[in-house]
């Protein structure tokens, strides 16, 4: 997909126009319209502002990535844990390492 692609699915998924779009990135439906035809390419500020408005992160806009949705809540607790001492983070990090194994255990014999 496309930038402009991905820009119309997701603003099509928020069911919003392309004007309410324009109105919280500050520009116009036209250009909006013309970011979705590939018309033209934003500059790097405003592919931010899109990919926040939107939820997602500038890399999956670019076709980076295929992970949509960046879950803010999530990167705000790897800011904070990031923020923590080294000893903190080894805690951290090793409780999620338990979990996800016994969520694989799990899985494993469920199946």
């Amino acid at each position: 997909m496309t930038f402009g692609e991905r820009i119309t699915l997701i603003r099509k998924q928020l069911k919003w126009s392309q004007e309410e779009l324009a109105k919280k990135i500050g520009t116009s439906a036209p250009i909006i319209g013309r970011y979705e035809r590939n018309e033209i390419k934003p500059s790097i500020e405003i592919a931010k502002k899109i990919a926040d408005e939107l939820s997602v992160t500038v890399d999956y806009l670019l076709g980076g990535s295929d992970k949509m949705v960046l879950d803010k809540k999530l990167m705000k607790r790897i800011e904070d844990i990031e923020a923590l001492p080294e000893k903190e983070k080894e805690k951290i990090f090793d409780y999620i390492d338990l979990v996800i194994r016994d969520v694989k255990i799990k899985k494993a014999h469920a199946s």
